[in-house]
């Protein structure tokens, strides 16, 4: 065996303590405050490590440190490491079929700021949803000031996305086809700050998994649905997300060769059979009606009509056909229903079962269990957010020098 040169065992050093510091950060991150003997026992660092890496992420003001409150036992109470909301903050955005919003989140997954506008379904033009994302950031960024420079920017956006450039190749729902958003969005918001893009329903995954309901769980099949259906994957608690950031679309499987056709441009897809779409067309109700309309549908099953009832029927064995396909594939431990899916849950749960019970392969089928997403609309911006943190989350020594050199010359000021 070689002996190694002073050079690379110094690139070790850095690169262990990198790691380290990263493992710290995401602990906080995700598991809020803790005392640093909760760290250790965390991460498996010892404690005169978990000391000094602390002191230098206090000194970056990426957290704060604060004395532990006693307990009346022998010893010194641990102090208490906090994330520091606001010096390391995030910009969220979405654009769903209907709705835009912007959030300030702050390390921590606290949400500082919030404003969501609703607009009426249809195709919209690249400029004019550039152009409101714009003004939402504006307002939330204007409430507090305090929170610049941001760390990052995360976007969620129901379309096809190359996550490498932030490219959106098709939004069959909002009518966009080859659209640079990183691009555009990067001369609108007035920031330096690495902007980051991925599917919706991609993102719903990555939220319910570190904030919701899927927390414990690490194997995750999340579909959202309103007018179209979309997927995110995630396993082994990574997302899988193709060789692109194509992957998800579960939406458009070929599903029905006799069916209608798609926005995608395709016959038969999963979408036209358990989309709003559908549901509202078995009803005999005419589409487009909205979330409004899909409420007073299940007030009307919920009073047990049985044209409601039977369209929620039909609904639910396509939706079971699809997931039991999906669960032969992909051998999830956790189905999340979200959107117009998991409001419908209550009426078609024993339906789905049934049908996994029947379709799906045995071992897949006695370890998946369906439940409905807990994070509602917001799911998408909170996983927008996290994107967003990914960055610091990996290599919090990135961020170190150029705060602490920020630091000083504030100070100098």
């Amino acid at each position: 065996m070689g002996i190694a040169r002073r050079d690379e065992v110094g690139q070790r050093s850095e690169t262990v303590r990198r790691a380290n510091l990263s493992a710290i950060v995401r602990e906080l991150h995700l598991s809020g405050p803790l005392t640093r003997s909760e760290l250790v026992a965390h991460t498996g660092l010892t404690r005169s490590a978990i000391r000094g890496l602390i002191g230098e992420l206090v000194s970056a003001d990426i957290v704060s440190e604060e004395k532990a409150e006693p307990l009346g036992l022998p010893g010194r109470p641990s102090p208490v490491v906090k994330p520091n909301p606001t010096a390391t903050a995030v910009l969220a955005l979405d654009i769903l079929v209907d709705s835009s919003a912007a959030a300030l989140v702050g390390l921590g997954g606290v949400v500082m700021e919030q404003v969501r506008v609703d607009r009426p379904r249809g195709h919209f033009g690249v400029d004019e949803v550039i152009a409101e994302l714009a003004e939402l950031a504006d307002t939330v960024r204007k409430r507090r000031p305090d929170t610049d420079p941001l760390i990052g920017v995360g976007v969620a956006v129901v379309g096809m996305v190359r996550r490498a450039d932030g490219f959106v190749s098709m939004a069959p729902n909002l009518g966009w086809r080859d659209v640079a958003l990183a691009e555009r969005l990067a001369e609108v918001l007035g920031t330096t700050a690495p902007i980051s893009i991925a599917n919706e329903a991609d993102l719903g995954a990555l939220a319910e998994l570190r904030r919701g309901v899927s927390v414990s769980a690490g194997d995750v099949l999340f579909i959202s649905g309103e007018v179209g259906v979309g997927g995110g994957l995630i396993v082994g608690g990574e997302a899988l997300t193709g060789s692109s950031g194509y992957g998800g679309e579960i939406g458009h499987m070929p599903i029905n060769p006799a069916g209608l056709s798609c926005r995608c441009g395709s016959v038969g897809c999963w979408e036209t059979e358990v989309g709003e779409e559908a549901l509202l067309r078995r009803a005999g109700r005419p589409p487009g009606g909205g979330r409004q309309a899909v409420d007073d549908l299940l007030r009307d099953a919920a009073a047990g009509m049985p044209v409601a009832l039977l369209a929620l029927e039909e609904e639910g064995q396509w939706l079971g056909r699809g997931l039991a396909g999906l669960v032969n594939v992909f051998n999830p431990r956790q189905i999340v229903l979200g959107g117009l899916i998991g409001r419908i849950y209550p009426f078609v749960a024993e339906l789905l079962e049934r049908e996994l019970d029947r379709l799906a392969l045995p071992g897949s089928r006695d370890l998946v269990r369906i439940v409905p997403a807990s994070l509602g609309v917001d799911a998408a911006l909170l996983g927008a957010a996290e994107l967003a943190f990914e960055p610091l989350l990996n290599d919090p020594g990135a961020w170190i020098g150029p705060r602490r050199a920020a630091a000083l010359l504030g100070a100098g000021a």
